[in-house]
């Protein structure tokens, strides 16, 4: 349908995400489909045996904008378990439809134009936009390659009198590195005596591997008391399209978060909420998520390790990166729609999480997968690459 409205495009430069891009593409080839982040294996039944109680239950009406009592006293429990932290469940923790909103709504509540807000790249592509919608500007610190650890000299530099957030993420997407309890002291020490908030991206906290423990804000008292920490249960539970995450964050941060919150969202469906509650006090379903995804990694990397692609460490996350130097002289975007369409495994290029787009010929792989998705995809990269396969 043709419309007779002049389109002024706010963004015209910003394109559809690469994740539904490449997944369109590997739909569209038949391709082993390694790019999107989401399992292609279901959750326990007993979650949605929850759900499905509840909404029998007559539990189906709108929740309280904030979250239902019974998760925001779960979230405030675990959170507390995990890392010392005491949030009060009426005012400092709020559910989410997902982190992507919780991302959004917080950089809403916070940055106004011609802010700046620092984040660090590789950069997860909903920040950029997110910053950019409401008036504020980007500025990028570099991840050092290869091994992604944060150069916190370059940091000091960047930030100004402008800088009013700084974006961290932890584990991250889409390297999976981490940061330490020693960054978290240079970063506490960069914005001391500043009215920098910190918004933390933590979704994959519970997806670490070989003993490595999660360095979260809220276990960091001088970061916590400026930070609003994002989760996600979609990545915890393996329910991705249920959209549900959560924020926590001081009782004056959480008030701001919540005035932008209530307007674009409002609250979260309410039987996923009692269900994800209920699942909750078995605290094992998140602790043994390191192992289940450490089996998953590993046994991919043993997959790989007779291809020539070099895989580089992957110390959080369920996504692997590896160079494919050597292998084509095609940028990390056209090597990536080349490997969907020719190959028939679909990945995610790595150049465009750099704003200047550098390309250091690496592309990402999700693991989170079932052990035949993965061997599907193994042996198709074994006869593209390894003659003898």
């Amino acid at each position: 349908m043709e419309t007779p409205v002049r389109i002024d495009s706010r963004f015209p430069n910003m394109g559809t995400t690469i994740f539904t891009v490449m997944s369109k593409l590997a739909a569209e080839c038949g391709a082993v489909n390694l790019s999107q982040g989401f399992p292609d294996f279901q959750a326990e039944p007993a979650l949605f045996d929850a759900m499905h109680r509840h909404m029998l239950a007559g539990r189906n009406q709108y929740a309280p904008m904030a979250g239902l009592p019974e998760l925001r006293q779960a979230i405030v429990d675990k959170v507390a378990a995990l890392y010392g932290a005491t949030y009060d469940v009426e005012s400092e923790v709020t559910v989410t439809a997902g982190a992507t909103q919780a991302i959004f709504t917080a950089i809403a509540a916070f940055v106004r134009p011609g802010d700046e807000v620092l984040v660090f790249e590789p950069v997860y592509d909903s920040y950029v936009p997110a910053i950019e919608t409401v008036g504020g500007t980007a500025v990028f610190a570099q991840l050092k390659f290869p091994d992604y650890a944060p150069d916190w000299e370059q940091v000091k530099k960047l930030i100004s009198p402008k800088t009013r957030m700084i974006v961290v993420n932890s584990p991250h997407n889409p390297t999976g590195s981490l940061l330490s309890a020693v960054d978290l002291e240079k970063l506490a020490e960069m914005v001391r005596g500043t009215d920098i908030v910190i918004l933390s991206d933590e979704v994959y906290e519970h997806i670490l591997f070989d003993g490595e423990q999660h360095a979260s804000l809220s276990g960091h008292p001088e970061l916590a008391a400026r930070s609003i920490v994002v989760s996600s249960f979609g990545k915890t539970y393996h329910i991705t399209g249920w959209k549900i995450g959560y924020v926590v964050g001081p009782a004056a941060l959480m008030a701001e978060f919540r005035k932008v919150h209530q307007f674009n969202v409002f609250t979260v469906h309410a039987p996923s909420q009692l269900a994800i509650a209920e699942y909750m006090q078995d605290a094992s379903r998140h602790l043994g998520l390191a192992a289940f995804y450490q089996e998953k990694r590993d046994f991919f990397r043993e997959l790989m390790a007779p291809t020539p692609f070099r895989l580089l460490p992957c110390r959080g996350t369920y996504f692997q990166l590896a160079s494919y130097a050597g292998l084509s002289e095609l940028g990390d975007r056209a090597f990536a729609e080349w490997l969907t369409r020719e190959v028939g495994v679909a990945v995610i290029p790595v150049s465009v999480f750099n704003a200047d787009g550098r390309d250091d010929k690496v592309v990402r792989f999700c693991f989170a997968k079932r052990e035949e998705t993965l061997v599907a995809a193994s042996q198709r990269l074994l006869k593209a690459f390894v003659k003898s396969a």
